[in-house]
């Protein structure tokens, strides 16, 4: 039987860059930065080129900090689950100590050119986030199936920041933005974790696919309703005109009866169907809410 745990590590230099993309989970990483990016397009104020790239950069470093920690800690469990089983940590391709002080750097330069490069409420919001990924998300999916609502809120606060970063406040288009990403990860992620039920059974994860896998379905169409309401409150309240709210109807609509079906059905196909959906849906949403974005 394969032991479970840390492995004895070997390092190898010439793969080092390659291992640092893969603890920072990079296309995560790359979703959380277009999102932030696309909450700078959508304020409603002039293009700063500077300040576009500190706040991408350093969100970049945060999330890539973020999920270095969350691996350290999920290592005993990522090794018995057969998606997660080759990641750098439990494979021994860089010790323990590596890994936390590569976050440590990633953390602290993010953090630094959040807050120089583009101003506080972006950096604390930042910073915020790392600590709520790493200390409150990662511990509770072993313990509770609200982890799902924490993670939302994590993956909501990126677009969040790409907006403070280009107004300098939280008004109402921040927590709009933040709503819609909110309301977006439950059927992305339920729809995703139906098909790793026994992964995260195995890992002892309590994920609702796994413990309440009604309440997965129902929570997965319910939010595809909330997120075609968000969207259509978008003009009501100034953020975009009203062409968004017909442009992004379909788009809304669809992923409500695929969230439909899923809860209707219940089964691999559903899910998948939904889950893939979900990866057009988001950036073509947010492309549209950009593109009908209120003018300066």
């Amino acid at each position: 039987k394969e032991d479970i745990g840390y492995r004895d590590q070997s390092l190898d230099l010439k793969k080092l860059p390659g291992y640092y993309l893969k603890l920072s989970k990079i296309r995560l990483t790359g979703l959380v930065v277009l999102t932030t990016m696309a909450g700078y397009g959508i304020a409603p104020t002039v293009f700063d080129p500077t300040v576009f790239v500190c706040c991408s950069l350093g969100t970049a470093l945060t999330s890539c900090a973020a999920n270095s920690i969350n691996q350290f800690f999920e290592v005993p469990f990522d090794s018995q689950m057969n998606r997660t089983k080759n990641r750098v940590l439990v494979r021994g391709h860089l010790s323990p100590l590596h890994a936390v002080g590569f976050a440590a750097v990633s953390a602290v330069t993010g953090v630094s050119i959040l807050t120089l490069g583009v101003n506080g409420i972006t950096a604390a919001l930042g910073g915020f986030n790392l600590l709520l990924y790493t200390l409150a998300y990662t511990p509770m999916k072993r313990y509770s199936t609200a982890n799902t609502w924490v993670g939302a809120v994590v993956g909501a606060i990126p677009p969040i920041m790409g907006w403070t970063a280009a107004t300098g406040s939280l008004d109402t288009g921040a927590f709009l933005l933040g709503g819609i990403l909110f309301a977006w990860q439950f059927p992305h992620f339920n729809a995703l974790s139906w098909n790793l039920r026994p992964d995260y059974s195995r890992a002892g994860y309590r994920m609702m696919s796994v413990v309440n896998p009604q309440l997965c379905k129902r929570v997965a169409f319910r939010y595809c309703l909330v997120t075609t309401g968000l969207c259509l409150t978008a003009p009501l309240l100034d953020v975009t005109t009203w062409m968004f709210a017909l442009d992004s109807l379909p788009l809304n609509l669809y992923l409500s009866y695929l969230g439909w079906n899923f809860y209707r059905e219940g089964d691999s196909k559903s899910s998948r169907k939904l889950f893939r959906f979900t990866l057009i849906h988001i950036p073509l949403l947010l492309i549209l809410m950009m593109v009908s974005k209120k003018g300066v």
